[in-house]
């Protein structure tokens, strides 16, 4: 490999050797290189997703794709902290369920194969993997949040896969783990407050790999998507979810001033979301 080849490497393979609790295969898991202008960090989207912008010299970089730890042989994925805990229980459950697992990934993900290095076509594959897998962990473990990161995740990178090839559904898709996110993010609220599942087993809440927006930002996120990707407009189901939201992203307001962990510009657009569902449910009263 020449000097210039190696200079272009936006990622490489880690020392660590990692065994798959599923199928024991033995692999290393790809990491993204940093530095050297691979990444040019762009604005910051309404989902608290962050944009890159391309490098003439390395092209589009996705941070997203390096982060979960994919099995090359038998697909099984999640986080890299829950990866080497699979509970025993699950082990066989994991393993006979291979040959689904890849079957449906390959359905969306045709050209996915994690023997080679991620592109984005395998960078979502991942994480569409994890959520799938976080299915075997058990509460302790904070499944239904993780189950969320990953499917907003998974949206991002098929955002962009739309973008790389157009009018092949992707676009579609990605609003639909939008509402798989909706519904995952509200049911472990739900599930914390009534002490069913604590969201203690999550160490950052991300969403993003730039940031963690902590506590906050979740509860943020809850009631954007629901106001984004909730019920149907006009329906007594839809206000419902909108007073919820709206409650739920009050206790923002009542979190203190802005700081480190919640700086100002977040206030400012949960204040825009507060203020937008305000004004729908308004509507609805008059209508």
């Amino acid at each position: 490999m020449s000097g210039e080849d190696r200079e272009l490497k936006v990622s490489f393979y880690s020392k660590k050797e990692y065994t798959c609790p599923s199928c024991g295969t033995l692999f290393h898991k790809e990491e993204l290189l940093s530095g050297g202008g691979r990444l040019i960090a762009g604005s910051l989207t309404s989902e608290l997703h962050r944009l890159y912008e391309p490098s003439l010299k390395y092209g589009c970089v996705y941070p997203l794709a390096y982060q979960a730890v994919v099995c090359p042989e038998c697909w099984f994925a999640s986080m890299e902290a829950d990866f080497p805990i699979l509970p025993e229980a699950k082990i066989d459950e994991a393993l006979e369920n291979r040959e689904g697992r890849k079957a449906d990934a390959l359905l969306i993900f045709p050209e996915a194969d994690f023997y080679r290095p991620r592109t984005l076509m395998e960078g979502a594959a991942s994480q569409y993997l994890t959520l799938r897998c976080y299915d075997y962990y058990p509460k302790q473990i904070s499944p239904t949040i993780k189950q969320g990161l990953a499917s907003i995740r998974t949206a991002w990178l098929l955002d962009e896969l739309d973008k790389n090839f157009p009018k092949q559904h992707y676009n579609w898709l990605a609003t639909l783990f939008r509402k798989k996110a909706q519904y995952f993010y509200n049911e472990a609220l739900a599930r914390e407050q009534s002490g069913i599942e604590t969201m203690s087993g999550l160490k950052s809440y991300g969403p993003d790999t730039d940031k963690n927006y902590s506590y906050e930002g979740m509860l943020y996120l809850c009631a954007y998507l629901r106001y984004k990707y909730g019920p149907s407009q006009g329906s007594a189901e839809r206000k419902t979810s909108l007073e919820e939201a709206r409650r739920t992203i009050a206790k923002l307001f009542g979190m203190g001033k802005s700081s480190k962990d919640k700086p100002g510009a977040f206030l400012d657009q949960a204040r825009k979301v507060y203020e937008a569902i305000n004004k729908e449910l308004e509507d609805s009263e008059l209508a």
